[in-house]
């Protein structure tokens, strides 16, 4: 299932962002994003939000408690279909360097709306995977010693 896993992580466009608020309650948002390797790249773009990129309740996060966990899912009227991956990491926010330029090299390719986007000026959310679980419907497909 890893091939699998890897390619389903490449391809879906959207997932879910968990991150904790200071206070320790959860904080789920959508988010596109870029898979690379053990990392998951979420730009900090210009599309319509009530604060600039580094107030937001994600960033605010990240900088109060790095953990972090990606949802990546695949729903079909026929649950003979289903499929999950969660990616739980460690979050940092990216502001410039190789990384970044990466990321935004990733992103572009992926979405081409961020092509005609000036997303290089925003920093950018790196996720460094430190544990995958997976779920399909198909049965037993979770990593050994993982739980959902």
């Amino acid at each position: 299932m890893a091939t699998d896993v890897e390619s389903l992580l490449k391809e879906q466009r959207v997932a879910h962002l968990a991150t904790v608020t200071p206070d320790g309650r959860p904080h789920v948002v959508p988010v596109v994003y870029a898979y690379e390797g053990s990392h998951f790249y979420i730009a900090l773009d210009d599309k319509p939000k009530r604060t600039s990129p580094l107030k937001l309740q994600r960033v605010r996060n990240i900088q109060a408690n790095p953990l972090a966990s990606m949802l990546v899912d695949v729903y079909d009227e026929n649950w003979a279909r289903l499929v999950w991956v969660r990616a739980d990491g460690v979050a940092r926010i990216l502001r410039r360097g190789k990384a970044h330029d990466r990321a935004i090299e990733l992103l572009r390719s992926k979405y081409p709306q961020y092509r005609a986007m000036s997303i290089e000026p925003n920093p950018v959310i790196e996720i460094k995977v430190t544990r995958l679980v997976h779920w399909t419907a198909r049965g037993a497909d979770r990593a050994p010693g993982s739980s959902p």
